[in-house]
């Protein structure tokens, strides 16, 4: 069990350092014999009495977001012996500068980017999708059930990121001062990943079984997706939690427990299984449809046949893909840092996560059949339904022309 300097407070932490270098400094000999800056400490970093025209140089303060420790700050101390004194800001100043990569810096930035407006189009078109599901009464059915608590996992996982990605990367001071509530967020944020991938299994499950299994009863088998889809994430997240809380280091309780860590196997364990189950269920479903679809009656001419057999498979096939979840499949390995195909991983990676709830809503959605049927009958009804002051010209009308045959009927009688 580790202490508890996770818990420490940024100020805390600078009051430790600036202890810590008043001690150092008190103990080294003072210079006389020539011109040199005094030691100080500027409130990040402890700099060492430095003779006059040279510049100290000390690693970056590791405690500080977004810096590497690995890099060198430096301070000037000038030719008459005072620190340098920045022209703008007209007091001492460091050189921290050298402690951010800024090409690095303003890439992941970029990808950030990529992230907020991936998953604000996902959260767009999950929240119409399961407006539109909720509002057609006749479409309520086990499979739509199941599609919509796959739409309410995307939609609140993808909201929790959003916030993640403003209030806390966008904060570094709620980063480094770990803050209770940013704790939370990760801990309900990873709850609902999770239960991204425990709906996709319940997806494969579903499918495989109404394909495999003719006679099952679908008012038991949805309290089974719920306990799975549910229930597992919910226990392996409380799992999580706990072990690492009570039983991780400082790097990893600290800065909001956005370090990965050793406890990160908790979550990676379930997350595997769903991936490797719905490759399982996928290849066994495309098998009995391919068997489904050879045996059809409109198959008639081996050639065209196949060919078609071909496609719909296919078809079949890129349709449950994104549902499922295989896409991570495409991705499963991170290349080592400052590899040639690092940016482009993330790139990809920043895609095909954030944008996987907008296509489960079109390809589930807003490319399905019955709900389409659903909305042009809906819209059938608003577009073409008579209005009050048509029907009474119509009357008014079919009342002149029965008057002018009466009429002419008298006329013709009398005459």
């Amino acid at each position: 069990m580790s202490a508890q300097p996770s818990e420490l407070s940024l100020a805390e932490i600078i009051r430790s350092k600036e202890e810590h270098c008043n001690s150092t400094l008190n103990s080294t000999d003072i210079r006389t014999d020539e011109l040199y800056c005094r030691g100080v400490f500027d409130g990040w970093a402890c700099w060492p009495d430095t003779p006059a025209g040279l510049a100290a140089s000390q690693p970056c303060p590791e405690f500080i977001v977004g810096f590497d420790p690995e890099r060198i700050a430096y301070r000037k101390c000038e030719e008459n012996g005072d620190w340098f004194v920045h022209p703008i800001y007209n007091k001492t100043w460091s050189n921290y500068t050298t402690c951010v990569n800024l090409e690095e810096l303003s890439f992941r930035q970029q990808i950030n980017i990529v992230y907020s407006v991936g998953y604000s189009i996902s959260l767009v078109a999950l929240v119409i999708s399961l407006a539109i599901l909720t509002y057609f009464k006749s479409l309520r059915c086990a499979r739509i059930t199941v599609h919509m608590n796959l739409f309410a996992s995307f939609a609140m996982n993808n909201l929790l990121w959003l916030m993640w990605y403003n209030i806390v990367i966008g904060n570094p001071d709620v980063v480094s001062t770990n803050k209770w509530w940013c704790r939370i967020l990760h801990i309900v944020l990873y709850c609902f990943l999770l239960s991204n991938y425990t709906w996709m299994l319940c997806e494969g499950v579903y499918l495989h079984t109404v394909l495999v299994s003719a006679f099952i009863s679908e008012s038991r088998l949805l309290k089974y997706m719920y306990l799975l889809g549910w229930g597992v994430p919910g226990l392996t997240i409380v799992i999580y939690a706990f072990t690492r809380h009570f039983d991780g280091e400082a790097t990893d309780t600290s800065e909001c427990w956005m370090n990965d860590g050793k406890y990160n196997i908790i979550l990676q364990v379930p997350v595997c299984a769903a991936v490797c189950l719905n490759v399982i269920f996928l290849i066994n479903i495309v098998r009995v449809l391919l068997i489904k679809l050879r045996n059809g009656p409109h198959l008639q001419r081996n050639n065209s046949g196949s060919t078609r057999t071909s496609i719909q498979a296919l078809r079949a096939t890129l349709l449950l893909v994104p549902l499922l979840g295989l896409n991570f499949l495409l991705t499963p390995f991170r290349p080592e840092e400052k590899h040639p195909w690092e940016h482009a991983y993330e790139i990809l990676l920043a895609i095909t996560a954030s944008l996987q709830g907008f296509c489960v809503a079109i390809l589930f959605c807003f490319c399905n059949g019955e709900v389409m049927a659903q909305i042009k009958r809906k819209w059938s009804l608003v577009m073409f339904r008579p209005r009050a002051n048509s029907c009474t010209v119509t009357t008014v009308s079919v009342r002149k022309v029965d008057i002018f045959y009466f009429n002419f009927y008298l006329f013709l009688t009398l005459s």
